[in-house]
């Protein structure tokens, strides 16, 4: 803290890793049924937009945004009809999120908080785009499946 953030302090480090978002695509198709996923640029992708048929809560549709770069940093963004937003980072943020003492953090529900004092520790510190994928799955399986947005931050690491 003190000084003027670095203008990476919030950003995701390394080109997009295309392998790695095959990887992702093919494990979400593989593993939700409810789940669509396609890179918005085959040859030269910047994301993986995952499209769900059903929401959290009272939603109808959701979408989770996926980045992930050479560097393993990476950004699972949830939104849906309701204008719910959440999500799970592993990237520098300069040490503003004062309850993150690593790189992985997580913006919780309902507006995916930027507040420095409301970004939380993500439940997610495995590294592996793989364990990653899973852990998200997971956490959104059991929210999903609970009614209740409580549980997307609440999963033992590995969740």
């Amino acid at each position: 803290m003190g000084g003027t953030p670095s203008p990476e302090s919030h950003s995701l480090r390394g080109a997009i890793d295309r392998p790695a978002l095959i990887a992702i695509r093919d494990l979400f198709d593989d593993e939700e049924p409810l789940a669509a996923a396609q890179l918005d640029d085959f040859l030269n992708p910047s994301v993986l937009e995952v499209e769900l048929d059903d929401g959290l809560l009272d939603a109808e549709k959701a979408r989770i945004d996926v980045q992930w770069t050479t560097r393993d940093d990476y950004k699972y963004h949830y939104t849906d009809t309701d204008d719910v937003n959440f999500r799970w980072g592993r990237h520098p943020h300069n040490d503003e999120y004062v309850h993150v003492p690593g790189l992985e953090h997580y913006h919780p529900p309902p507006n995916a908080s930027s507040d420095p004092t409301e970004v939380e520790s993500s439940c997610i510190e495995q590294s592996p785009e793989i364990l990653v994928t899973r852990a998200v799955l997971t956490l959104w399986r059991v929210a999903y499946h609970s009614r209740s947005l409580e549980p997307l931050n609440a999963g033992q690491n590995p969740p």
